[in-house]
């Protein structure tokens, strides 16, 4: 990713630093990374390099913050959309159905709505439809009306809520199913889809000519959107051309299909299974 030494380049999703440290390592001494993330946590991995500017935000803020570090144009940007290892590993934040935590999934953990207050809150028609839109669940309808009909006692916990949908889990893919619903709960909390679509439609504002976007999606939903925008620079994929039929699109895409990772990376890190990276460079 790192092709001018002396650039400025953006890790727009920091976590635990390992993308970070990487670049820094191909920085010259004039190089500058502005990393963002909005997890409060993701603070403590912050390095003490003089190069290095650690914005505590949501990369929704890209345009906004690059402007105030002096980091337009960049040259490039890199953002890693899943879930951190920290996040899934820490029973209190509730992302994952294989703990008993507190149901909250907020990437933020100082506001917004948490997962619980979603399945509490929302009616059977509101959670049927994200149950069905980002869980890409079948059975949308019944998930939504079996929680309806259970949260008299609130649903408080990971495991309340993997309790009330036990009945309606296909034998043998309980595992997968929760985590679709996990996943829909997640991104509604995080409205991580319209996150996206900001945060694609800024990059190709800050970016300098020949600047490259690298993107590392899980699923379909968000795969979709990044493919789009790389090939049309609209998130409908419909690439619009001029009068002499030239594309007007803002990127060139780097890699023709998506980058997945080999056996080798999937046995060293069984959660890069679903990961697809794609490249584009700024025209």
């Amino acid at each position: 990713m790192v092709v001018n030494p002396d650039g400025v380049y953006v890790d727009a999703t920091f976590g635990g630093g390992g993308h970070s440290s990487l670049i820094l390592e191909k920085l010259g001494p004039e190089g500058k990374l502005i990393a963002f993330d909005q997890d409060l946590d993701a603070a403590a991995n912050v390095p003490q390099d003089p190069r290095f500017q650690f914005v505590p935000s949501n990369f929704s803020n890209l345009k906004k913050f690059l402007q105030y570090y002096n980091g337009c144009p960049a040259d490039g940007i890199l953002a890693d959309l899943g879930v951190s290892s920290h996040q899934f590993d820490t029973p209190e934040r509730g992302f994952s159905h294989r703990f008993e935590g507190v149901l909250d999934m907020r990437m933020n953990s100082t506001r917004g709505l948490t997962a619980a207050e979603v399945v509490n809150r929302y009616p059977v028609a509101a959670l049927a439809d994200l149950f069905y839109k980002y869980g890409e669940l079948s059975n949308a309808r019944q998930i939504a009306a079996r929680i309806e009909a259970c949260r008299e006692t609130p649903i408080r916990t990971t495991t309340d809520l993997a309790n009330v949908l036990a009945p309606l889990l296909p034998r043998g893919k309980e595992n997968k199913t929760l985590s679709q619903v996990f996943q829909a709960l997640r991104i509604e909390v995080n409205d991580e889809m319209e996150v996206l679509r900001s945060f694609l439609a800024q990059a190709a504002e800050v970016l300098k000519p020949g600047g490259r976007l690298a993107v590392i999606s899980y699923h379909s939903l968000e795969d979709r959107l990044v493919k789009n925008f790389m090939k049309s620079g609209n998130f409908e994929g419909k690439i619009e051309k001029d009068f002499y039929g030239n594309p007007l699109t803002p990127f060139e895409p780097v890699t023709r299909k998506a980058v997945v990772p080999d056996d080798d990376e999937i046995g060293a890190n069984p959660r890069a299974r679903s990961a697809k990276l794609r490249i584009a460079a700024r025209r």
